[in-house]
């Protein structure tokens, strides 16, 4: 795939031409705030031991084409994810049987079961819950028919931690300050306007979103402002993806406080207010006579076992799930991000019974056929006449190299990819194989381009994936969507031998789309 330029694309850079780009990307990006903290094997902790230091995000030189009819499909499907989700949280007989299908095998999974039953014997107080979602594509070359067709397929959907909405905003804006600055300017030029680069404003959506719900929070009754809390992991490298999304709030009006709040610290923190809503009441730890009700958390943290090293981890946890305030996500919509679910709507339904999408939207709808043709071949790893016969298929050393294996887990570094998949699968007990699921592998058109990591160029094949973002604002009890809109795209770019794509794990790296 290559956009409508003349010659190749990207084109051949000669050595001159490699630094001066560099220079300027490494400069644009510290200068706009498209950065991370280094990681150790870059800076070594004790020769930064105050964390001064920040380094150009992992990027690519050029923007990676990509097929504007599946861009517009992935955009358009959105909203119909955003309301099928917030239902999937809403049906909580459907999560507990999701949870009693993995729960074997997957100890975090029923931790965090335990604490929705427990807030549920008590009491829930808030109904509204939030929502910043992001689904994940691959291109898709179906090749079996004469004419090669081009389609979106779904890697996965994240509802809880999806980040860098607020570095894919400026990763665009950097590839179009390149496009008119610098791109025109090579020997091998790409000629300004070559290019179609399409506007990429995640940041305010996603912060529309925080700010929606916000809003949807009523006034304190116990006299205090209200404030929304980023809810973050000690050490964040990733803390400037997470501040554009802070200071887009600040341009809110009137304004809405923002605190940045580690894990670790919240039950140090943060108290439960003595009435019956049991409001959440943030005490700053500068000024403790400062109190602020919050009105949103918003968690960059707690979506895996890590997050998790003792019974204080759970028990703050608990302690924010019983809270008045609104979770984004809450438990439920968190366990509603698993990959069992994907795995459960995406299976087809034979010819005379109701799919199990259809328990969220109707099928033979517009809907529904919209987030079929996302949907690619996924199966169950259980004891269930489909999950039989993908254990036959992972275990056998040549089918298993067209799948990936996948546990119920956010982030990167987690997946089991084709021949490695019998290996690991006699390494772990039988009754634990149910907790994965068994995806097929994604197979997208081949795609050139250059990745600047860690002040180093790797040239060669890339493999890109969309996340599309969402954010939505509904009732828990009744269904009610107050706020629903699709808010931007992430592309994510990796080397083609690579298997991850995970940025903040050293996978992957950011990139935006030129649309062919």
């Amino acid at each position: 795939m290559a956009p409508s330029t003349s010659g190749a694309y990207p084109p051949s850079l000669s050595a001159s031409e490699q630094e001066a780009l560099v220079t300027t990307i490494q400069d644009w990006s510290i200068g706009n705030g498209l950065a991370v903290r280094p990681p150790p094997t870059v800076i070594a902790t004790d020769a930064d031991p105050k964390s001064i230091s920040a380094i150009n995000v992992p990027v690519t030189l050029f923007p990676s084409p990509f097929p504007k009819q599946c861009f517009a499909q992935a955009k358009a499907v959105q909203k119909t994810y955003n309301e099928l989700y917030a239902s999937v949280s809403r049906d909580e007989e459907f999560l507990a049987q999701v949870v009693k299908e993995v729960g074997d095998g997957d100890d975090f999974i029923r931790k965090l079961w335990n604490v929705h039953l427990k807030v549920k014997s008590e009491g829930y107080t808030q109904s509204t819950s939030l929502g910043l979602f992001r689904s994940d594509y691959m291109v898709h070359q179906d090749t079996s028919t004469s004419t090669p067709s081009l389609q979106v397929k779904q890697v996965e959907f994240n509802t809880i931690a999806s980040s860098f909405g607020g570095l894919s905003t400026y990763t665009s804006l950097l590839h179009k300050y390149l496009a008119k600055t610098e791109y025109p300017l090579l020997d091998k030029a790409v000629t300004q306007g070559s290019l179609d680069l399409p506007d990429n404003s995640t940041a305010q959506g996603l912060a529309g979103g925080i700010e929606a719900a916000y809003n949807t929070y009523p006034e304190s009754e116990l006299g205090h402002q209200k404030a929304v809390i980023f809810l973050v992991q000690g050490g964040e490298r990733n803390v400037f993806d997470q501040r554009h999304l802070e200071y887009q709030l600040a341009r809110a009006s009137p304004n809405i406080p923002v605190f940045r709040l580690a894990y670790a610290d919240v039950l140090k923190h943060t108290t439960i207010a003595n009435t019956s809503k049991r409001q959440l009441l943030y005490h700053l730890p500068r000024n403790p006579s400062k109190v602020f009700e919050v009105a949103v958390i918003y968690m960059r943290s707690g979506y895996g076992p890590g997050d998790y090293p003792g019974q204080e981890a759970w028990d703050a946890r608990y302690h924010l799930e019983r809270s008045y305030a609104i979770k984004c996500p809450s438990i439920l919509t968190q366990l509603a991000g698993t990959k069992k679910v994907q795995q459960i709507l995406a299976t087809p339904r034979p010819s005379s019974t109701p799919s199990a999408l259809s328990k969220f939207i109707k099928d033979d709808t517009n809907e529904a056929t919209a987030l079929w043709q996302t949907f690619t071949n996924i199966y169950p790893m259980d004891t269930s006449e489909a999950g039989l016969e993908a254990r036959k298929k992972a275990l056998d050393p040549e089918s298993c190299l067209a799948y990936v294996l996948k546990p119920q887990r956010e982030g990167g570094g987690n997946n089991i990819y084709r021949g490695a998949i019998p290996e690991f699968l006699k390494s772990i007990p039988e009754a634990h194989w149910g907790s994965y699921i068994l995806m097929e592998l994604i197979t997208p058109p081949p795609v050139q381009n250059i990745i600047l990591r860690n002040g180093n160029l790797e040239k060669g094949g890339v493999i890109c994936e969309l996340g599309v973002y969402g954010t939505c604002v509904w009732d828990q009890g009744s269904g009610k969507i107050h706020h629903s809109e699709e808010a931007g795209y992430l592309l994510r770019t990796k080397g083609d031998k690579s298997e991850e794509g995970g940025v903040a794990a050293g996978y992957g790296c950011m990139d935006s789309v030129t649309l062919i």
